[in-house]
């Protein structure tokens, strides 16, 4: 497509919408039409992480109940490739999930000839509908990005983030925002731009509470690191969490907009806790996912003839199985991959004297190795050995990913972690595995059989008896 159909496809789509404001021809919802739509979706939640933690949440934690997501009365699936690839990228997935439009990993919002294309949110919003958009990792990460954004590349965050503050949306919530500052590092304009839109920018649980504007981005506090809240595993003192985000957006659309309302949660740090191969950490997200889960729920029972909840994923991660039974050495794991990490690279960066010893005691009571995983003389020795040149000899390669890089001696704890569990991981990086869709309230019978991911946004819009066009 050429540069000047392209500009004339745009302003044809100015046109008709000014046109429509103009006359009052916007769709009008049906009279049965949910008011209040929430789609949750995690993010690398594929089949298999999820079904490995609803292992460890019936014969683990003893719950007699299935995790929330199961019990909804319809349960499918869907095809995640993107326009350029068998293996999706976030970009392109969440542009399918948001817009109903395939296109090339890392492009956001448009078609792979760069064509702007609607999101459910968007045509909501300009309908009256008060929009909450929130995540656990970068505010201005694809999948919520998708939701207000129009960029070539997810790359372009300080245009993400323009975008973000000028789309009028009353919620935004995350960990940070990428475009904040430059590749530099120096602060850009974002905060002006936001203030010179209306938006109240706060950070952190105190932040909360100094909310008084109508439209808000809250983000973590400063010092904190951005690019996610914080594991589950970790319990990090004074951290945003995904249910507290959740719950505050909530009360905000109910404050703002009462009548009607969008809101799209994503458990962005499932995503991160797979690419880690850190299967622990990704249960706990996923049960935190649950529990976010749960106030969209506890809404929808107040509401059932007024509410839809749909519940997806953008892609599975890890190519992850379950082959044995194991699961419980994850109780004794109270550490992420990517926290103990960081303890070991700092204990390098030190040059403290730290013997075996010492690591045989953390290993013990962060992770139940000796106590709870016991380690045969051969198994003991090979572990010892990798500790001598990660930490003495400082000889070893780190693992990279795609969100951070693990000190080799921590990979080497976390395979044994994993294999005791019974936890087997095919890659660092996102498979071709179908991915789960569950729904409940108004509409939700629409969702059977087997879905394309951009089929999800489609049916959304028929549910809202609005229409389907870019």
């Amino acid at each position: 497509m050429t540069s000047n159909f392209r500009d004339l496809r745009k302003n044809l789509k100015k046109i008709i919408l000014s046109i429509a404001f103009a006359g009052g021809c916007l769709p009008v919802l049906a009279d049965d039409a949910p008011k209040y739509v929430f789609y949750y979706i995690g993010d690398g939640l594929g089949m298999q992480p999820l079904m490995t933690a609803q292992a460890y949440n019936r014969d683990i934690l003893k719950n007699e109940k299935p995790l929330l997501m199961l019990q909804f009365p319809v349960a499918s699936w869907a095809m995640t490739y993107s326009a350029s690839s068998p293996i999706t990228d976030s970009a392109a997935a969440g542009t399918a999930l948001s817009t109903g439009y395939k296109t090339g990993n890392g492009m956001l919002g448009v078609t792979p000839d760069t064509v702007p294309v609607t999101s459910v949110a968007r045509t909501l919003k300009d309908m009256g509908y008060g929009v909450g958009i929130i995540t656990s990792v970068y505010a201005d990460d694809a999948t919520p990005g998708a939701f207000y954004a129009h960029v070539a590349s997810r790359g372009m965050f300080y245009d993400i983030d323009v975008q973000a503050a000028k789309s009028g949306y009353d919620f935004i919530g995350g960990a940070g925002m990428k475009g904040l500052v430059d590749y530099d590092g120096n602060p850009t304009d974002i905060p002006v731009i936001m203030s010179e839109n209306g938006v109240q920018l706060v950070r952190g649980i105190d932040g909360i509470k100094e909310i008084n504007s109508e439209k808000v981005v809250l983000l973590s506090e400063e010092g904190r690191p951005n690019y996610n809240i914080g594991y589950t595993i970790d319990s990090i003192p004074g951290a945003l969490t995904l249910p507290l985000i959740t719950e505050t957006c909530l009360n905000h659309l109910k404050k703002q907009s009462p009548d009607k309302f969008f809101m799209m949660v994503e458990g962005g740090n499932i995503d991160h806790a797979l690419h880690a191969n850190d299967a622990g950490a990704a249960i706990m997200e996923i049960l935190n996912f649950n529990d976010a889960l749960k106030i969209a729920y506890d809404f929808y029972l107040q509401h059932p003839d007024e509410t839809l909840i749909l519940v997806s994923a953008d892609h599975d991660t890890g190519g992850m199985s379950h082959v044995k039974d194991g699961l419980g050495v994850y109780r004794y794991v109270k550490v992420s991959k990517e926290e103990f990490s960081n303890y070991c690279m700092g204990i390098i960066r030190s040059r403290m004297i730290y013997t075996w010893d010492d690591m045989k005691e953390y290993l013990t009571e962060n992770f139940g190795l000796f106590s709870h995983i016991r380690l045969n003389n051969e198994k003991e020795e090979a572990l010892k050995k990798r500790f001598d040149e990660t930490f003495e000899q400082r000889n070893s390669a780190d693992q990279e990913t795609l969100y951070a890089s693990f000190n080799a001696f921590a990979v080497a704890v976390f395979d044994i972690i994993n294999n005791a569990a019974g936890t087997m991981f095919t890659t660092t990086g996102h498979s071709g595995n179908p991915v789960p869709v569950f729904a409940v309230g108004v509409g939700s019978d629409k969702f059977k059989g087997v879905n394309n991911n951009t089929d999800l946004p489609h049916i959304l819009r028929e549910i809202l008896n609005i229409s389907d066009s870019l």
